[in-house]
Formats: C-alpha cells, structure tokens, sequence
C-alpha cells in the first residue's frame, strides 16, 4: 500500500494524468497479471481526484480496461462487487464520464448487470 501511495502522490502532483502515466500505472498495477481489490480501490481513488480534468484519453481507457478485469475476472457481478462499484462510483456525488464508460463497459460484458448498476447510468 505504501508504494501506491507513493505512486498516488506522484501521479496527482500536476492534478492530472497523462498519457506516459498511464503507462507507469499499467507496468505497476498489471506486474502480477491481475487487478486486485487493493489496486481497484486505489484507482478509483486517482479518478476521484482527476475527475473533470484535462486528462489523456488512455487514462479512461486503462480505468475501463483495469476495473473491468478486476470485476470480471468470473464474467459476473455479483453483490459484494455491486456494493464495491456503488460505493466507489458514489464517493464523490457524481458518476463523471469515466465511471460511466466503465459502466457501460460492464454492462456489455458481464453475463449479468445488477438494476442498483443501472440506476447508477440515469
């Protein structure tokens, strides 16, 4: 946990995130192969705090891409996952794009998606 905190104060020194951070946070967060728990919390944490800035568009497409494996790495959602997304989703009082992208990213491959998941898409 240090290290990412570590990593968290680097990446947000300038208040957003750019193309050559997203490759820093992909070489660090997928070293073992797998999105954990751990590492889902520490990036929707990152989008929190960028939420609304100017930042590269492969920041969204490795937030979609990093939560969706850590979700779907069983093809399903289920309800510890939908309490996880909604808490995370709703920390900060807004579903700002990269969440919905997420979302509806999910929504297309998962084999199933909870209504308190949809209701988050409104």
């Amino acid at each position: 946990m240090e290290k990412l905190d570590e990593l968290k104060k680097s990446l947000l020194a300038d208040g957003k995130i750019d193309k050559e951070e997203v490759e820093q946070l992909r070489k660090v967060l997928y070293a073992d192969g797998v999105i954990d728990a751990e590492e889902a919390a520490f990036l929707f944490e990152l989008n929190d705090a960028v939420s609304g800035e100017n930042n590269a568009p492969e920041w969204k497409e490795f937030f979609v891409e990093a939560i969706s494996d850590n979700i779907l790495a069983d093809g399903e959602i289920d309800e510890e996952e939908v309490k996880m997304l909604s808490e995370k989703i709703g920390a900060d009082g807004q579903v700002d794009e990269t969440e919905k992208a997420l979302l509806l990213n999910l929504k297309a491959k998962a084999k199933n998606f909870p209504a308190a998941l949809d209701s988050l898409l409104k």
